[in-house]
């Protein structure tokens, strides 16, 4: 039962009409997260819902939506009063003036009709309670956008008012879903499955231009999070079905299985020995390092590759082979090389000390791409699926690691010559356009001779 009495819930002031503000009102009129909205989502989850308490909340707070809904209505349609008379008023939205007559009707900001879509009704009173706070969520954030826009003072205040009360709401139920007392992340009947509910696929590899690094937190890491590299699925189904001409197979089934499991075992124990090298190095290329960005690569890339380490010993498992290390006499060159250049680098200036570093550091990733390159398609010629998974775990990391050390060395050449590589890039442009008839080679020669000329005079 509705009983209406002719009072606001908050009595509104509009001291300077403002057509153009008024159809900004309407979005909390007749928008996606505006009161019309909240009022009918919140009545209809209490007449669906058989908890007369919280039924009693429900009712309670979409009434009070109602109420709302007549204040931004009143705003509104104050705001819109000069559209009635003033054609300059009416020409803000002919929508409005003309078919509307200058009063409020249920469309959002934009003229769009209002609609039941936008209502979140699932019957599940813990889901519904989560909706009902993401949307007292949005709709304080459009009231306090609307604060921003707003010159009128009166209305700034009842704005207020109603952005304050969003927040009373989601307390509400908040405390309504805490009350419940269900467990976190316990929705519906029905058990997740135990082995994938806490694994995280780093499904964004941060592999672009500027090779950023994938971050990590309590959402992918810690003790109850599995994290995986999602992208190496599809790298390795790929070259699985290709390899197999799209069957399946299981270790043991493939002719010569047995054989290519051994050159993997030995192939493994390689890159073992290659891992435990290369995590008594990196300690001391981050001591010799000059540039505080590289310093921090070297120590991300040394936490790397104790994960590495452990993932191979969990690949020699998934085969049922003793992870032994085989002595890798490739690293063992690169390891040595990387020595002479740290002594070398002691007598040279910083940018050719970090660089020097960074050539070694890349040769040391190319090696051990190659190597687990080379393991994976082994791991999928005898169809052990999970150990090629982790091995492209690592393929993708080391490939990253070489990114971002290539990276560096452009930021420090780049900082050490200081011309304006834009600027150059600019003109190439403008060049390029007016010079459309001559030949691609003519232009890249004219375009190093404008180069080398600019870099001369930066450095004069």
């Amino acid at each position: 039962m509705y009983h209406h009495i002719k009072k606001l819930m908050y009595t509104v002031h509009v001291d300077e009409p403002d057509p153009e503000f008024g159809n900004m009102l309407l979005e909390q009129f007749g928008g996606a997260n505006g009161e019309l909205a909240a009022a009918m989502q919140y009545s209809i989850q209490g007449l669906n819902c058989s908890d007369p308490a919280r039924k009693d909340l429900l009712m309670d707070i979409g009434t009070e939506e109602l109420s709302h809904l007549e204040i931004v209505g009143t705003l509104a349609r104050m705001h819109l009063e000069p559209m009635k008379a003033f054609r300059e008023a009416g020409a803000v939205d002919p929508l409005i003036a003309i078919a509307g007559g200058g009063g409020v009707s249920l469309f959002n900001s934009m003229g769009d009709p209002w609609t039941a879509d936008y209502l979140k009704i699932t019957g599940e009173l813990d889901v519904d309670l989560r909706s009902n706070i993401a949307a007292e969520a949005r709709a304080k954030i459009v009231y306090e956008r609307l604060i921003n826009f707003c010159r009128d003072v009166g209305t700034k205040d009842a704005l207020q008012f109603l952005m304050t009360r969003e927040i009373t709401h989601m307390k509400a139920f908040a405390a309504a879903l805490e009350s419940m007392q269900k467990p976190a992340f316990t929705i519906g009947k029905i058990p997740p499955t135990p082995a994938w509910v806490n694994k995280f696929f780093n499904d964004s590899t941060g592999q672009g231009d500027q090779g950023e690094t994938d971050a990590r937190g309590p959402w992918n890491e810690g003790d109850e999070w599995e994290y995986v590299e999602s992208p190496a699925i599809e790298q390795f189904r790929g070259r699985h079905d290709a390899s197999s001409n799209g069957k399946s197979h299981i270790n043991g089934e493939l002719p010569g299985a047995e054989m290519f499991t051994e050159v993997l075992l030995e192939n493994l124990q390689d890159l073992l020995h290659a891992e435990g090298q290369l995590v008594k190095a990196l300690p001391k290329l981050t001591k010799a390092a000059r540039s505080a960005l590289l310093k921090q690569a070297f120590q991300q890339h040394l936490v790397e590759t104790e994960r590495h380490v452990e993932r191979l010993k969990q690949v020699f498992e998934l085969l049922g082979g003793k992870a032994k290390a085989k002595p890798c006499k490739g690293m063992a060159g690169l390891i040595e090389e990387g020595d002479e250049i740290i002594e070398e680098g002691s007598k040279k200036d910083d940018l050719s000390a970090d660089l020097s570093l960074i050539a070694a550091a890349q040769k040391v990733e190319h090696y051990e791409m190659s190597g687990y390159l080379g393991a994976q398609s082994l791991a999928s010629r005898v169809g052990q699926t999970e150990a090629g998974l982790l091995l492209g775990q690592t393929l993708l990391e080391e490939e990253r690691a070489d990114k971002i050390l290539n990276r560096i060395a452009v930021e420090l050449m780049d900082e050490a010559a200081p011309f304006d590589s834009r600027e150059l890039h600019d003109a190439d442009s403008q060049e390029d356009l007016a010079d459309t008839d001559e030949t691609t080679e003519t232009k890249e020669q004219a375009r190093s001779s404008r180069r080398t000329a600019k870099r001369k005079k930066v450095a004069r």
